[in-house]
């Protein structure tokens, strides 16, 4: 226990210690960016006025609101404050909405999007892996180069031809959209049936690009594990085969759990060329939307929640190795 108290006391404080640099850098990077949206504001909202001072006094009113006219540390000191007030600010490109209600509103999608697709691709593509390298014959034959042709395809590439042959050619599903833009959002049957129209085309295109690397990585962990010497060495005593497959499939998993972990980690951003393609309504149109417009408090708030998952799925995923894995066991007990 003592090796282990150690083990997770030094992976929590490196955790802390990246969440810190990465709380900072969430602040800094948004904030390089060219261009100024408080003047892009201002020229929407004094559209049309032919007084420079007007136009200047909409422009100092709008700097004090969001904060810009302060200096960069004070603005860092309010930013961090906030967010432990779980305030976020205002958007500034859907002023004056806040940044938590944009945030909350599209999250949803998202989650609804990803964590079934990533989970579901991840099931199947060990699964598939892990029959190419113990049956061979045809699943070796067939699987593999279809996950590798997959694998390879770009998600954008990918995306489109989902959209091409079903959308636009066979008519099956919509062409973008999370629902029916004739209708309200709202817990009906019409509305809900809608809701799983649109959902089709965005899961099974993320759940193919899923499937390809699990498939790919379970394959090669397998094959590398059922020609470890301790395999031949417990077939050689005699154990049942189906005992060793546990012991093999087991071991090829702690790889496949970790890219589970990063992909859960990451899944809202990588959302983000699914829902470009699809005009699905979560969390990466947001982000791309905010980018495009420089929305300072909505690309921070939104890159801080992928930010903190990412950290957060690395860390359990490192806790759960400690206590599964036995060569960590065997390091802790030197």
């Amino acid at each position: 226990m003592k090796g282990y108290f150690k083990y997770f006391r030094n992976k929590f404080f490196w955790f802390v210690v990246t969440l810190i640099f990465a709380f900072l850098l969430n602040f800094l990077l948004p904030r390089l960016m060219p261009g100024d949206p408080v003047a892009a504001i201002t020229a929407k909202i004094a559209q049309g006025s032919t007084s420079i001072e007007t136009v200047k006094e909409v422009y100092k009113e709008y700097e004090q609101l969001f904060g810009t006219d302060k200096p960069i540390s004070q603005q860092f000191v309010l930013y961090v404050r906030n967010v432990f007030n779980g305030d976020f600010g205002t958007s500034f490109t859907q002023y004056p909405r806040k940044v938590s209600s944009i945030i909350g509103s599209s999250l949803g999608w998202t989650l609804a999007l990803q964590l079934p697709a990533i989970l579901v691709g991840w099931i199947i593509g060990n699964v598939l892996g892990a029959l190419a390298a113990y049956v061979k014959k045809g699943w070796d034959k067939v699987v593999m180069p279809v996950a590798i042709f997959v694998n390879n395809l770009p998600a954008f590439g990918l995306a489109v031809i989902m959209l091409v042959i079903f959308a636009v050619q066979l008519k099956w599903f919509p062409t973008s959209g999370g629902y029916g833009f004739d209708l309200i959002p709202s817990f009906t049957p019409n509305f809900i049936k809608s809701v799983l129209v649109h959902y089709q085309l965005p899961f099974w295109t993320l759940v193919l690009i899923a499937i390809g690397g699990q498939a790919i990585g379970m394959r090669s962990m397998s094959i590398y594990e059922l020609n470890a010497d301790y395999v031949k060495y417990a077939r050689f005593m005699g154990v049942p085969d189906g005992k060793i497959i546990g012991y093999v499939f087991r071991n090829a998993m702690l790889p496949q759990v970790t890219g589970l972990a990063l992909a859960l980690g990451t899944m809202v951003g990588g959302s983000l060329v699914a829902e470009t393609i699809f005009s699905y309504p979560g969390l990466g149109s947001t982000i791309l939307s905010a980018v495009m417009g420089s929305d300072y408090p909505l690309i921070s708030a939104a890159t801080l929640i992928v930010t903190m998952m990412v950290l957060a799925f690395n860390f359990l995923i490192e806790i759960i190795y400690g206590l599964i894995d036995p060569r960590i066991k065997a390091a802790q007990s030197d």
